[in-house]
């Protein structure tokens, strides 16, 4: 009765029109949060709304590796039915990483990728960024917040981030594993994911107002491996355009007791699996597929570098030095570089002396001329030195004899950068003083500035990460990270090479740095291979 009072009659067209504007209004706050449906091939998907971009999660593009499909190529994704929400990240990949803060739990159902577009129409033809996460093929998601493609996106270009399988469920080879392969070979299965993803990509991505035709691939230290693979794979060709490669790359030697920058034989790898089988007392693959993943991954030990990428002759044709050499490769723009102080994250030398010893049982007749171009020592510089050698012999060597070889046999430009942002911490503090550690331009790339236990960002830190992000955008769209306002990058020549270095407020292109200790190392690397060679022929 509404204490007495007498509430006044609406007239029937009032009520309609108020009824109307409250259901448009409710449309408008609905499409606020909900992002348009789009149809890909297996299904309608719809996402979210986020600051002005279309956000697509946990998007699967390939049918769950799990049971009898673990250790097999990756199979077409289900169909599914009505519309799927596209609303959360896919479950993590099971990894070394046993439990990843904040992310979902791992899971061999993990075969997911996302999406972030600007796009308002699916005419409108935006080039295409896909992210290939590292963590040294054992670890990663592409659900950590470092990768999450939003800053990019801004930027006029559709990014993609994929998940593939890691350590012994992406890349186990073994000779039970081969005779099941129309190929004759085993392992690379998350080599094979990220090429099914491309594929999905090509089909699909139109629905997102990408451009199949301009994909570029984009990865950071094992994801940089993977896409120098991926640049040399005879299975890849026409999946992209364009190559975004940060501080990573495979042109080492193929050896047995290959390290980072390297592959593997598939022989030695399928010999290490049948050694393991023995240890942990399993007598073959199918009882293998058995063993539930969790437990299956306490199993594997020192599961870095036990499974890796290895030379198949099918995903890998042979030694990617060699493929380059013989302009057997996917011809196209890279943009590569690497770090100033990579080796900082994998820390100083216990001694001088443990320094020495290491250097010489791994360089052997070359030790002293290692030992000549990076001393090592005691002291904070003389320490720097030893960790450069880290430095070049797995990242900058790589990065710069991708970009010489390039450069001699094929027609598509390299630009090479070499990165010198040093992080601003306290005197004293670790770290202090040094220069950019492996993976420190992540967050300057994706401007997730405070990812990586990182100080609040400062204005130089937003600055540098615009002009990063206009780079490598610009790269994406045009093959050149060149443009207006941004200091002039040259493409890089071998006769007189130039790279860019980039440092907040002073980037500019200059001189290889330690271009002796690259040449010392080339000459390793070149009386290695010709040692396996002679090897493999006896």
């Amino acid at each position: 009765m509404n204490g007495g009072m007498r509430v006044p009659k609406i007239p029937l067209k009032y009520a309609i029109a108020i009824e109307i504007l409250s259901l448009a209004t409710l449309v408008l706050l609905t499409n606020a949060a909900i992002a348009e449906t789009v149809k890909v091939e297996s299904g309608l998907l719809k996402g979210t709304v986020e600051d002005e971009l279309q956000v697509y999660r946990g998007i699967p593009y390939a049918a769950p590796p799990i049971g009898d499909l673990r250790w097999r190529p990756p199979q077409p994704a289900p169909k599914w039915e009505g519309v799927r929400a596209a609303d959360q990240f896919g479950r993590a990949c099971v990894q070394t990483n046993a439990a990843i803060a904040d992310l979902p739990a791992p899971s061999e159902d993990c075969l997911y990728m996302n999406v972030w577009t600007p796009a308002k129409t699916a005419g409108e033809k935006l080039p295409v960024l896909v992210w290939i996460h590292g963590g040294g093929f054992v670890a990663g998601a592409p659900a950590e917040k470092l990768y999450h493609g939003e800053w990019l996106a801004k930027k006029g270009v559709v990014v993609v981030s994929i998940a593939y399988r890691l350590g012994v469920f992406g890349f186990l080879a073994h000779s039970e594993l081969s005779a099941e392969s129309i190929h004759h070979v085993s392992g690379n299965y998350g080599i094979l994911d990220m090429i099914a993803g491309l594929q999905w990509v090509q089909k699909n991505i139109s629905a997102f107002g990408g451009d199949p035709k301009k994909v570029t691939i984009q990865g950071e230290s094992a994801g940089a491996a993977a896409v120098s693979i991926l640049c040399a794979s005879p299975l890849t060709k026409g999946l992209f355009r364009g190559a975004i490669a940060e501080s990573g790359a495979t042109f080492g030697p193929v050896r047995a007791d290959a390290s980072f920058g390297e592959a593997e034989p598939l022989s030695s790898a399928e010999k290490k699996a049948a050694q393991w089988l023995s240890s942990i007392t399993v007598s073959n693959i199918a009882e293998l597929r058995k063993i539930p993943a969790e437990k299956l991954q306490t199993m594997v030990p020192h599961q870095f570098g036990f499974a890796r990428p290895n030379v198949d002759g099918w995903v890998i044709a042979g030694d990617q030095y060699k493929l380059y050499e013989s302009g057997k490769y996917n011809d196209i723009p890279v943009l590569t570089g690497y770090n100033s102080d990579e080796g900082l994250l994998f820390g100083n030398p216990k001694s001088q002396e443990a320094y020495i010893q290491s250097v010489r049982e791994r360089y052997q007749q070359f030790a002293d001329k290692i030992l000549a171009a990076y001393p090592g020592g005691e002291t904070p510089a003389q320490q720097r030195t030893a960790r450069d050698l880290i430095r070049d012999s797995a990242f900058g060597w790589n990065a710069w004899v991708w970009a010489g070889l390039q450069t001699k046999t094929g027609r598509s430009k390299v630009f090479l950068y070499y990165f010198d942002e040093k992080a601003e911490l306290p005197p004293g503090s670790e770290g202090a003083g040094s220069g950019a550690r492996h993976a420190s331009e992540l967050p300057y790339v994706f401007r997730q500035l405070t990812e990586h236990a990182r100080p609040a960002p400062t204005p130089k830190d937003e600055s540098l990460s615009e002009m990063m992000r206009t780079y490598w955008t610009n790269f994406a769209k045009t093959g050149d990270p060149n443009g207006v306002g941004l200091p002039k990058w040259p493409a890089y020549d071998d006769a007189a090479p130039q790279v860019l270095h980039i440092e907040a407020g002073s980037t500019k292109a200059g001189l290889l740095v330690n271009e002796n200790g690259l040449n010392v190392l080339d000459k390793y690397f070149a009386s290695r291979r010709a040692h396996e060679a002679s090897l493999a022929a006896h």
